[in-house]
């Protein structure tokens, strides 16, 4: 009778790397994978983010009217005019409103000149407004790219912060075929 208990013990062993355990494993770690993905979402903006976002760039224009005799265009030449903001302490430091409203600045800026789109970018973390490659899920987050160096202290450089971004993003950008490699 004991030869048959240990026979029969010896048939469930599991043999080689597909055991249940393992098996078992791999379901977790790829239903986790595609959990993942569910978790993060990118949608379009709704009236109240974009109107939100509007009245950031405005309060920036409108501090760039008052010191510079000039406002925004929504154009490059906008992150010199972030620049001077910055260079001449015009927002403190504990403003972190006024302070994101330089990166609302700087992502029309992005989505002007880089065909980027304003979009709502929601992950377990939670959610943030973003610049996007249109109909991806590759992102950045101009809102806190300037406040956050600010709030410690640091007076970034606006356009090495562009700069830093467009290289971080233009390996997901879209190409055209008929397009001159500009050699950026």
């Amino acid at each position: 009778m004991k030869q048959q208990s240990n026979m029969a013990k010896s048939k469930l062993k599991p043999r080689g790397w597909f055991s249940p355990l393992t098996v078992l494993c791999m379901g977790l770690l790829c239903s986790s994978a595609f959990a993942q993905d569910k978790e993060l979402s990118v949608k379009d903006l709704g009236w109240i983010d974009r109107s939100h976002i509007q009245k950031q760039i405005d309060s920036i224009d409108e501090i760039s009217r008052r010191n510079f005799g000039g406002g925004l265009h929504g154009t490059k030449q906008d992150l010199k005019l972030v620049q001077r903001i910055i260079d001449r302490s015009l927002i403190k430091r504990d403003d972190r409103l006024k302070l994101q409203a330089l990166g609302a600045v700087l992502g029309q800026v992005l989505v002007n000149e880089e065909k980027l789109e304003w979009q709502n970018y929601e992950d377990k973390l939670g959610k943030s407004r973003a610049v996007c490659v249109p109909k991806t899920q590759h992102c950045l987050f101009p809102i806190t790219m300037l406040s956050r160096r600010m709030e410690v202290g640091l007076l970034p450089r606006v356009d090495d912060v562009y700069k830093k971004a467009i290289e971080r993003i233009e390996g997901h950008m879209p190409k055209n075929p008929y397009d001159v490699d500009s050699g950026r």
